[in-house]
């Protein structure tokens, strides 16, 4: 690892020794702030830059944070093999930097894919994690059945598009996206953002449309991710490639055959859950809102946390309403 940190952002590389199936993998982490650490994982389609605001506000309250990018997104390795995206690779990927900066124990905090990853962190390295936080996906522990397969009998076969079926045929989503990420990010952000109410991202279209198609490419951006801010995160995809972060969708059979054979699912660590009124997630599958779940295999769970007005992107959208949840979060681990 690199020089260790201040109270100003800085950027260090942690290797992650357990994984060399694949490779060296290095995790470029930004780190804020002195205390204990806090571990925060981003989703798709983001690097460490989704956790600004809960950076500059934590590291002030005397936390060191850590956003770290996940394997296969900016600055960290990029290995090409869809098994080396699972989700045990991939908590292996946050346990080594725990070990590496908060002395072997955090409270780690996950968004979107990096949801999963915080959640299952938890479990597969239940003495790393002191507490977790979930937000936009609630924990559910891993099933022995691919979930992929769910997808296309609900969608698929009802002629229906659903991204992550789409995804799973490797070269087609990166050809789509890479064409131009700053306007697939545009397009993506704002399909899943409360402005839209995630309309654009679940709007209807043939199982044999595209990812793009029908997206709405906004004109300006709602403020809550300014132009420079996208071009980050845009400079960062053009420069790695679709490839990894598509990878994570295409290796979840591979987590089913693992995980889901696993004994006692059950979180026993201090957890909570944070989502936005009107995030896409609550309406991939109309028979149920997974919100109302969120509790169910959490033996101590502290609450939910809806945010009025966001979307998927809740900690950009609304950052002051997520780090007051945030903050209740912690008061409750004192």
């Amino acid at each position: 690892m690199s020089e260790r940190h201040s109270s100003e952002r800085q950027f260090v590389t942690v290797h992650n020794p357990s994984s060399n199936e694949f490779g060296d993998i290095n995790l470029n982490v930004a780190i804020q702030g002195t205390g204990p650490l806090i571990l925060c994982i981003h989703g798709w389609p983001e690097i460490w830059y989704s956790w600004r605001h809960q950076m500059e506000h934590f590291s002030a309250q005397g936390y060191t944070v850590a956003a770290m990018d996940v394997r296969g997104y900016g600055g960290s390795s990029k290995p090409y093999d869809i098994s080396a995206y699972t989700l045990r690779e991939l908590c292996s990927d946050a346990a080594a930097v725990i070990d590496e900066l908060g002395d072997g124990q955090a409270i780690v905090l996950g968004h979107d894919w990096g949801a999963p990853i915080a959640w299952n962190t938890a479990r597969l390295h239940p003495e790393k994690v002191s507490a977790v936080c979930g937000m936009s996906v609630p924990y559910f522990p891993v099933s022995a059945d691919n979930p992929l397969d769910k997808w296309r009998e609900i969608y698929d076969d009802n002629d229906k598009f659903f991204y992550q079926t789409y995804f799973e045929a490797e070269g087609v989503g990166e050809a789509e996206l890479e064409v131009d990420s700053l306007r697939s990010l545009r397009m993506i952000y704002y399909g899943a953002c409360g402005a839209s109410r995630s309309e654009p991202f679940i709007a209807e279209k043939p199982a044999n449309s595209t990812m793009l198609d029908g997206m709405i490419d906004p004109d300006p951006f709602p403020a809550w991710c300014s132009d420079e801010d996208l071009q980050i995160f845009a400079d960062a995809m053009t420069a790695g490639g679709w490839r990894g972060p598509l990878n994570r969708y295409r290796a979840q059979p591979f987590d089913a055959a693992d995980i889901g054979q696993l004994a006692n699912p059950n979180l026993t660590q201090p957890a909570a859950f944070i989502g936005g009124e009107h995030d896409v997630v609550r309406k991939f599958n109309a028979d149920v809102d997974p919100y109302d779940w969120a509790s169910l295999c959490c033996d101590d769970f502290r609450g939910t946390t809806l945010i009025p007005r966001a979307g998927h992107w809740v900690q950009q959208e609304e950052p002051d309403a997520t780090n007051a949840a945030l903050e209740a979060f912690f008061a409750s681990l004192k």
